[in-house]
């Protein structure tokens, strides 16, 4: 009993020391270079809002200096979480709680500096996408009873190069992972008390009702989440009422008969699982998630026709069926997988390309094998029915949202972070059966000898199981140094190249112009004029035009040309993503190229005003 007693205490240890293993791994490759790559669009977005700044304070229709354009980055300790609420509904697409929560976070940082820091602007989601390391050790070890299906979660979302991304993104993808791990969490205790036919208790439902309120109101996309679980417990209410009506149709089949013949009573009823308590308590929780829900719908609409988010009614699923299935996959091989891809020579990418698939191949090949066992296994069934149903059920919804609605959401691979940790608890139940099955071979073949540890160390090469668990991790691992390295998941934009070509070609003073319809123009010229504020100033240093394309009906070309003719010439005039050629109506000025360049996301061309 004593010897019982002491493995089991030998094992509670290991599997802490494991986490703070994986703890302290995901925590160096989160913070790692964390200020390396520059500010893009929406991080800019994020970092102003939290600020509780607006863009509306930088002004339109007239020349502005650098540290004008760049004003919105800059702290002001009088601003306070209304500001951020404020200025967020009225200027962006997203819900407010991740702001608000950045807002106290960078109040902590001292506001000496200039200008936010990007270190502190990406740190709460990097701390965030931490503690979704033992979320996840915690979301395995309860779905399948099992710490060492936890522990591969745990790991695999340390190494994780897709997780390492939004880590390091100042964006609100990281808390909203937490949310969909705590529902997921709360979604199979509810699959289990209807296979039990128990009540979900009452502070399960209220905690899964917050946390889907809090989910919403932390990223609308939460929604989707919702949607594939609605869709998982629609299955089981089917499978569970679905007997009752056949039986009742077969109940009033059998009564027409009679009445033809001699009378004969009707079959029995069982008691209606339709009305059940059980059933009652989800009713309840879905019925509390649609309120939530339904207080964010006219913002939800509002969304829908904003033109911040029409980028994504391109209609690129319908030009080429097969290519938002393609990038759907692309993004799923991220999640675990990553090697250079960016940034290196081509020769490279197409050999990590080819290697990265070649293992993700031969490691499915072997999980295939495992694939009866873990479904047979009394403990695992129900979870990794659960899962896999989700993950094909959120799949379902973002191709329907991409076919039938025609919003491709498959163009950017960070929406796909709804269904990231069920894939990773997914692919971790499957690991984990690999890994004992081939340990329970090695028992059955050498014995028991040695404790827990050295047992496990001296196996560890020893056996195929064990040996695709390992080199899974060492692939993520090298991921996330591919990510840290800059090498893969790179910005979408380069505002650096585009500065070094204005910095090439312009030996005389420069003015950076874009028409302005949204606050996405405003954040491109300041991608620009953070570039610039990173170099030494010069002669030449540009200055900035908004020109405003709303409902003015001065035409912009007049907007700038009466903005840059205090300007003495020479002149460059940069017109940032505009698609508009202006060479018959700018004053005294010729286009330098034959037409609009494009330059890693930057539509631009140039203007010589002599």
């Amino acid at each position: 009993m004593l010897t019982k007693l002491a493995r089991s205490q030998k094992r509670i240890w290991v599997h802490l020391l494991l986490l703070g293993l994986w703890l302290a791994i995901g925590t160096i490759l989160r913070f790692a270079n964390l200020d390396l790559k520059h500010l893009w669009n929406d991080e800019i977005a994020t970092l102003v809002f939290s600020l509780g700044n607006s863009f509306n304070s930088v002004p339109f229709d007239r020349l502005i200096d650098l540290d004008t354009l760049l004003q919105p980055l800059q702290p002001r300790p009088e601003a306070g979480v209304r500001d951020v609420v404020r200025h967020l509904m009225a200027e962006s697409t997203h819900p407010p709680v991740f702001f608000v929560l950045n807002h106290l976070w960078l109040k902590l940082f001292p506001t000496s500096e200039e200008l936010v820091s990007v270190w502190a602007g990406r740190s709460l989601s990097a701390i965030f996408g931490i503690i979704s390391i033992p979320a996840m050790f915690a979301l395995g070890s309860f779905a399948f009873r099992s710490l060492l299906v936890g522990q591969i979660a745990a790991a695999m979302m340390a190494v994780s190069p897709y997780g390492i991304y939004l880590a390091q993104e100042a964006r609100h993808y990281t808390l909203t992972i937490l949310f969909v791990i705590a529902s997921i969490a709360c979604l199979i205790k509810s699959i289990e008390t209807i296979e039990n036919r128990t009540p979900l208790p009452l502070w399960i439902g209220s905690i899964w009702v917050v946390i889907n309120s809090l989910g919403i109101a932390t990223h609308y996309f939460f929604v989707i989440a919702l949607g594939a679980e609605a869709l998982v417990l629609f299955k089981f209410w089917l499978i569970d009422c679905g007997s009752e009506i056949w039986q009742k149709l077969r109940s009033l089949t059998y009564q027409n008969r009679s009445k033809k013949s001699s009378y004969s009573p009707p079959l029995p009823l069982s008691p209606s699982p339709f009305l059940s308590q059980y059933w009652l308590r989800l009713y309840a929780v879905a019925m509390g998630t649609a309120i939530a829900g339904w207080a964010w719908l006219p913002t939800l609409q509002r969304v829908s026709d904003n033109e911040l988010t029409k980028w994504i009614f391109a209609g690129h699923s319908f030009t080429d069926l097969l290519s938002p299935i393609i990038r759907l996959l692309a993004w799923l091989l991220t999640m675990v997988v990553l090697l250079p891809v960016e940034g290196v020579p081509q020769s490279i990418a197409i050999a990590s390309l080819v290697t990265a698939l070649s293992f993700i191949i031969w490691v499915l090949w072997i999980l295939l094998s495992t694939l009866k066992t873990n479904i047979q296994r009394s403990t695992a069934r129900l979870s990794t029915q659960v899962l896999s149903d989700l993950i094909f059920a959120s799949i379902a919804i973002f191709l329907g949202i991409t076919y039938i609605i025609g919003a491709d959401l498959t163009i950017v691979g960070r929406y796909h972070f709804i269904y990231f940790p069920t894939v990773i608890i997914f692919l971790a139940s499957y690991l984990a059966v690999c890994w004992r099955d081939r340990e329970r071979g090695e028992r059955r073949r050498g014995g028991d000898g040695g404790n827990f540890l050295t047992q496990n160390l001296s196996s560890f090469f020893k056996n195929k199981g064990k040996r695709v668990v390992i080199l899974m991790l060492v692939m993520g691992f090298a991921g996330g140094l591919t990510v840290i390295s800059n090498f893969g998941f790179q910005k979408t934009t380069h505002p650096d190249i585009l500065v070094a070509k204005i910095q090439q070609i312009s030996r005389v003073p420069v003015a950076l112009a874009i028409f302005h319809q949204t606050p996405h123009e405003v954040r491109v010229l300041m991608e620009l004029g953070l570039q610039l504020k990173s170099l030494p100033p010069n002669s030449n240093f540009p200055q900035f035009i908004l020109a405003h394309q709303g409902d003015n009906p001065e035409p912009p070309s007049e907007v700038i040309d009466r903005a840059i003719a205090p300007i003495p010439r020479p002149l460059d005039l940069w017109l940032i993503n505009s698609g508009v050629e202006l060479e018959s109506k700018l004053k005294n000025c010729s286009p330098y190229f034959p037409k609009t360049q494009i330059l890693f996301g930057h539509h631009h061309q140039l203007y010589q005003c002599r």
